[in-house]
């Protein structure tokens, strides 16, 4: 979608910096998201058990996932939940104590979408994590979605701040914690995990992030620049390594981090994503660290991974500096069939685009794709490339909150709040920031924003996207913009992992270059996502074939079945591609 363009320049500080964005003409379509969490009765607000002693997980969390959990074909919502660190005091005696009414722990709520009389889809969310049987009452923190014993029912990895859980799918409604039983459970700080077939035996392996060697009683006291309490750099406390499990089968898993070779390096991690960065059909690892050389692991085939962030270019940004990197996200943004990253920052750093040249040689692109600016001001955190309108162009979400306390702010209750940002890719640098009165209240509403999940959740063919708040209510973006035509695929991998995660998948028309997008759940922070892939087609109903490259290096096409529907691709059912 073009906006017509005159200029403004955006009332959230951004005025110092002389950024010019687009402005809509009166007469303009309605906003392109709106948010419908409280309406579909998706209530839920987060606790950040804060009790005036700045614990630094307090501002750290928590997260949230898309996923079909009941397997009716419609995305569900997954939300984690805080609770009092300080044990000399009650959740009532918090400095911001629950939501009326709200029980503690995390919550499930099935997406009961039907149409309306008059034949749109109607989202309605019921609670049902009692029934579901999910009792995870630590401090949560992040989410990972996979199906791990491939037999077809999505599960759930969940990180805290102390020990993780590993809720198995029953395939009936129903979960069972098998942490114990698979061997998964971390007891330290764990941030992001992901769920990635790293040894192409078809099973699903799992790599938890993990942050700082942070406890209750070795607390810090740290102050900001005028002498007030505030939340400690993790420049005060030691990084802790991530973990590397591998999945037997049988439901067991073994830690490999040192055979593997990923305890060779690690930094206070927070972001990760799985992907085939140098193209030789494995896929390796990005862990963004906060404060610290951010870490590409590249997949030798043999079991081992070997740390290139260095030599790739993405460890450090431009000026050969370490970053505060919070989220990552991987997708092919100059369409030109390899997977560029995306990585969100502390304030006065800028977010970082890396740019892959080829064969995991990443150039920082930010400045030339207009990144920069727009996130100077901002802590970033979750981020996603979306095809909001349908275009055949990755679009970029991102949504920001402080962990330090905003000087235009001070003296509010909670002074952390920033605005969440769209921008619009318009064919090639740069991306242009999609002013907030365009891009929906909602997406210019300052919050502490974490994490960020992307899906079609009312099935409709646009991309819509779950957004957590630390200390505020959950909020689900729905697209409602005008958009193009469509297509989404769902994988049935066997013998491959069940939902084909980490396969590459490709969109052939003829007189154009083949899109390419990757079937995953991870990245962005503390998130998992729709593993359906998504293909805007723009104008145009008409292509040719869909490839997938699956997990195993087998490769398959299918040809044309129509656009503006969700289409399930079974491996061994396409016809051979080279």
């Amino acid at each position: 979608m073009r906006i017509t363009p005159t200029r403004i320049v955006l009332a959230v500080g951004l005025a110092a910096l002389g950024l010019a964005v687009t402005r809509p003409t009166r007469g303009a379509a309605p906003a392109l998201f709106r948010d419908v969490a409280e309406e579909s009765g998706l209530r839920f607000r987060h606790f950040t058990g804060s009790s005036g002693e700045y614990f630094m997980p307090e501002i750290m969390g928590a997260g949230g996932a898309l996923l079909d959990y009941d397997g009716d074909g419609d995305l569900d919502v997954l939300l984690l939940q805080g609770t009092m660190l300080d044990e000399r005091k009650t959740p009532g005696e918090a400095r911001f104590p629950p939501a009326p009414g709200q029980p503690p722990g995390a919550r499930l709520f099935r997406n009961d979408l039907a149409r309306g009389p008059d034949g749109r889809r109607r989202l309605h969310f019921t609670d049902v994590t009692e029934e579901a049987g999910i009792r995870f009452l630590g401090y949560g923190m992040g989410v990972a979605v996979g199906d791990y014993d491939n037999d077809g029912h999505p599960d759930v990895y969940l990180t805290a701040f102390g020990p993780n859980a590993l809720y198995h799918n029953n395939g009936d409604g129903t979960f069972t914690d098998v942490t114990r039983a698979a061997g998964v459970d971390d007891p330290r700080w764990s941030t992001s995990a992901t769920f990635f077939d790293y040894d192409g035996d078809g099973n699903l392996d799992l790599f938890v992030a993990n942050y700082l060697d942070f406890t209750i009683a070795g607390n810090k006291v740290c102050f900001d620049a005028v002498g007030a309490r505030d939340f400690c750099s993790p420049s005060r406390y030691r990084p802790v390594p991530g973990r590397l499990f591998r999945n037997d089968g049988g439901g067991r898993f073994t830690d490999v981090t040192e055979p593997s070779g990923i305890a060779k390096a690690f930094g206070p991690g927070l972001g990760v994503v799985a992907a085939d960065f140098d193209g030789d059909g494995r896929l390796d690892l990005y862990v963004a660290n906060d404060g610290a050389a951010n870490l590409l692991w590249l997949n030798r085939g043999n079991g081992t991974f070997e740390e290139q962030g260095l030599l790739s270019g993405t460890a450090y940004n431009a000026e050969g500096l370490p970053q505060g990197s919070m989220g990552v996200a991987a997708g092919d943004v100059d369409a030109d069939g390899d997977e560029d990253i995306y990585v969100t920052n502390l304030p006065r750093e800028g977010s970082t685009l890396y740019v892959n040249q080829g064969h995991a040689r990443f150039q920082d692109m930010t400045d030339a794709w207009g990144l920069r600016a727009p996130s100077f001001p901002f802590t970033g955190f979750g981020a996603g490339w979306l095809d909001y309108d349908d275009d055949g162009r990755l679009d970029l979400f991102v949504v920001n909150g402080a962990v330090n306390i905003v000087e235009a702010q001070r003296g509010q209750p909670y002074p952390f709040q920033q605005p969440k940002q769209l921008f619009h890719n318009d064919g090639g640098p740069p991306l242009r920031l999609v002013p907030p009165e365009v891009a929906g209240s909602e997406v210019g509403r300052a919050e502490v924003s974490r994490a960020a999940a992307f899906g079609d959740v009312n099935d409709d063919g646009g991309v819509d996207v779950l957004v957590t708040n630390n200390n505020g209510p959950a909020r689900l973006l729905l697209n409602q913009g005008p958009r193009g035509h469509w297509l989404q695929a769902r994988l049935r991998g066997r013998p491959d992992n069940a939902d084909g995660l980490g396969a590459w998948v490709g969109l052939a028309r003829k007189g154009a270059p083949t899109l390419w997008r990757r079937a995953h759940t991870d990245g962005s922070y503390l998130a998992a996502s729709d593993p359906r892939v998504h293909f805007g087609l723009g104008g145009s109903a008409a292509y040719d074939a869909l490839l997938v490259q699956w997990p195993s290096g087998r490769k398959e096409m299918w040809t044309s079945s129509g656009a503006d529907r969700t289409v399930t691709l079974r491996q061994g059912t396409g016809r051979p591609w080279r």
